[in-house]
């Protein structure tokens, strides 16, 4: 199979120059061409200006597209007039232009004229059918052409929905899909080619229907989005929020296409309906987030900031208030309550959610083949904790159809047939398909869920805070089960037994889970309330022992292999340092942020980043260059905002790994830890040369110089001060060697100084009540 080893997308609009910066994002030079502009074909100059200002936005977007602003340097800018042959050395076209068939086709004409045989040409859209895309085009190029409907943002969304025909050459499609799925991180999921596909289709009839019945009941948008959010796993926007998010003009053009292309049978149809409302909203440019506001909006008049949210009856603006249904909070555990009130509420949930659920059922098969990919866009596609046929199965479909049925509404065959979507059979998770058999869900070759070994065995090891499972060839996996994967004496404690068992009986360990966040850091609030009952003894003991947890993984005689994913903080920035090697997803955020909340890293990130620093050969020679660079980072707080950003900043090794796709992990971190298990040796303890008092000095007058500018507070100059005798060594003299145990008890010794302040512990307890921290 021919690899994708350059790209090229033309349009350089908000989706097409985030697609281009996804790709370079995966390492491969990519051409990103647009029009010349009219002033420019009169001047002759700025021929390619639309595409390189797309590059200057996406440098300062944020979110950031570019996982480093390095990658920015494989983004060609061009114009499809003057650089049109270059795509002869593209293996993959991405087409991202206005949604016009006319210009598309025109287009696709001039591709075909320059690309070299074989070359894969995709088009971006979710509204035009491939059929009507390649009509009356090559026979070769509709032989390499497909849909790959990406998600905004690129680089965040997981899901891509490729759609091909029985005319696409079935290993153009596999290669084009094999380069999304191991280089771009997407979960592609394969759509017939209906209109909308499966996400926007089933999205935007929720969407509708949601909208029409909040007006039909009488609920506020709060009420709505309360009801339409946590209960049924749908993120807090609810529908209200998401279409301020996505822009409520957008939703006119998707609405409208489907309406023209779907059969006049189609259910989609009964939800179209006008909302004079959300056309004057429209006309007066209240177009959600990127416009002047939307069903919310943060009112700036007079200087102050207040948050506010459209009274649907009116049409005018009012203070927020908080949704109070009481049959929604009862059904923050399970929503077959809220679904059975004989509320506003409750019958807004059983009239948005059971047709939605239906409608789902109809698309098996006309837009998937199968539950498990219509399921797969909704949760990647749309961020819903479980896809529609998940949460039937939680409902119970005898308690759906009965909605339906209730209500008057045509239930789905596949919906009455009573079985379950999902089933557990002889330790493999299943589906039950049209034919009312139940089929083996396969993974992708490369994927291994820890979510699929648990169904087959049980943990080798296990408390209340962690457990071990064999991974298999003679790997263990440790995985973090503690509310937000805190780190507590539980998993410190599991980790020396852990740690004594792979020596004994196995080869590796790999560190890993399939939470949102790798760790989020130390357990705060049993550090809180052992200082206020003044146990600093227990505090000094919890870090002692994890200081001793954390060594003996570094010097452990075998491979420790750290696989992160999402935040990894504080202490679990820490196991990252202490590991033999990491292999982290690409959206990996690191960091040192203990100071942030008035305390040090306690657990060895000073000594290891100390370490890391002073052996990188871009650094001047001498004592303090490293300290200097480990203080700019660990005095601020910094998280990386990419695992490419956390090797520029040393929270991980050039020689660390780093996975795009996700459920491509777990497999990445066994093998690199096989890969090390063969003559493997610990590393050498190595000693440290510091500045000592001199170097102390200098980097406390930094932090004053930031506190005169208002950037650090009273208590920043405290923690900066301890932390920069930590890094210099303390007292000892420049001349002397630092070792490891001393730097350890340099950091100990710090942070219970700290922990003992009023100022620190009043950090802790604001970090643990509003989730911000407090600058005092």
């Amino acid at each position: 199979m021919t690899e994708i080893k350059k790209a090229a997308v033309i349009g350089a609009g908000v989706m097409g120059a985030g697609i281009a910066a996804h790709i370079a994002n995966a390492g491969v030079e990519v051409l990103l061409l647009d029009i010349v502009p009219e002033a420019a074909k009169a001047n002759g100059a700025g021929r390619s200006v639309i595409a390189q200002t797309a590059v200057e936005k996406l440098l300062k977007a944020d979110p950031a597209a570019f996982m480093s602003k390095r990658a920015a340097k494989l983004v060609t800018p061009g114009n499809i007039e003057d650089d049109l042959e270059k795509l002869a050395d593209c293996d993959w076209i991405v087409e991202a232009v206005v949604e016009r068939l006319d210009i598309k086709q025109a287009l696709y004409a001039k591709i075909d004229a320059v690309r070299k045989p074989g070359t894969a040409v995709s088009s971006n859209t979710s509204t035009i059918p491939l059929a009507d895309l390649t009509k009356g085009l090559s026979d070769a190029f509709r032989r390499d052409f497909l849909i790959t409907h990406f998600f905004n943002p690129p680089r965040y969304m997981r899901l891509l929905e490729i759609v091909s025909s029985p005319e696409t050459d079935a290993a153009t499609v596999d290669r084009v899909a094999r380069f999304a799925d191991v280089k771009l991180g997407k979960t592609v999921v394969r759509c017939k080619d209906t209109p909308g596909f499966i996400a926007n289709r089933l999205g935007t009839y929720w969407m509708q229907l949601a909208v029409g019945q909040a007006f039909e009941q009488g609920l506020t948008v709060e009420e709505a989005d309360a009801v339409m959010g946590r209960p049924f796993g749908i993120p807090k926007t609810g529908v209200f929020g998401l279409l301020d998010l996505v822009g409520l003009d957008l939703m006119p053009h998707v609405q409208g296409s489907l309406e023209r292309a779907l059969p006049k049978d189609d259910p989609f149809h009964a939800t179209v309906r006008d909302v004079p409302l959300i056309k004057t909203m429209i006309e007066t440019g209240y177009t959600g987030r990127k416009g002047k506001g939307g069903f919310y909006r943060l009112n700036r008049d007079h200087g102050g900031k207040v948050k506010e949210s459209i009274d649907l009856s009116t049409g005018q603006y009012r203070a927020q208030e908080k949704a109070v249904l009481p049959e929604v909070d009862a059904a923050s555990k399970h929503p077959k309550a809220l679904l059975a009130a004989n509320t506003p509420a409750g019958r807004y949930a059983a009239n948005v959610v059971a047709r939605t659920l239906a409608y789902a059922a109809v698309l098996v098969p006309d837009a998937a083949d199968d539950v498990v990919a219509i399921d797969e866009a909704m949760r990647l596609g749309y961020n819903w904790k479980w896809g529609p046929f998940e949460l039937i199965d939680r409902i119970g479909a005898g308690a759906v159809v009965e909605i339906l049925t209730a209500a008057g509404e045509a239930v789905p065959p596949f919906l009455a047939q009573g079985k379950p979507f999902y089933r557990v059979e002889n330790g493999r998770r299943q589906y039950l398909d049209l034919d009312g058999t139940y089929r083996d869900i396969v993974r992708p070759e490369g994927v291994l869920l820890l979510s699929d070994i648990k169904l087959a065995s049980e943990p080798v090891l296990k408390n209340g805070s962690a457990a071990v499972w064999d991974i298999g060839d003679g790997v263990l996996c440790f995985e973090f089960t503690s509310k937000s994967n805190s780190l507590d004496e539980g998993i410190i404690s599991l980790l020396g037994k852990t740690s004594k068992l792979v020596k004994d009986k196995y080869k590796a360990l790999v560190i890993y889970n399939e939470g949102s966040n790798f760790s989020v850091g130390a357990n705060l609030g049993l550090a809180l309330f052992a200082c206020n009952i003044a146990a600093f003894g227990e505090v000094e003991k919890l870090v002692a022992g994890g200081q001793q947890a954390y060594q003996a993984l570094k010097y452990a005689p075998f491979p420790v292999v750290s696989a992160p994913a999402g935040m990894a903080l504080g202490g679990g920035c820490e196991i990252l340092l202490h590991s033999s090697a990491v292999q982290a997803h690409a959206e990996s955020y690191i960091g040192l942020v203990e100071c942030g909340v008035g305390v040090l890293p306690g657990w060895g990130g000073c000594k290891e980043m100390l370490t890391r620093w002073q052996t990188d050969p871009s650094l001047p020679k001498g004592p303090m260059p490293a300290p200097s660079k480990v203080f700019e980072t660990v005095s601020t707080a910094t998280v990386s905002k990419s695992a490419a950003e956390a090797k520029e900043l040393h929270f991980l090794r050039p020689t660390d790994g780093i996975t795009m796709n996700r459920d491509r992990l777990l497999a990445d971190a066994k093998a690199k830890a096989l890969a090390l298990v063969e003559n493997y040796a610990p590393p050498k303890p190595q000693d440290l040369t510091l500045p000592g008092p001199s170097g102390r000095v200098a980097l406390e007058m930094a932090a004053e110089s930031f506190a005169k500018r208002g950037i650090a507070t009273k208590h920043d100059l405290v923690v900066a001060a301890a932390l920069a005798e930590v890094l210099t060594g303390g007292g000892a003299d420049h001349t002397v060697p630092v070792t490891e145990a001393q730097v350890l008890e340099l950091e100990r010794a710090g942070f219970m100084k700290l922990i003992r302040t009023n100022a620190t512990l009043a950090r802790i307890e604001a970090i643990l009540e509003t989730g911000r921290p407090l600058r005092n």
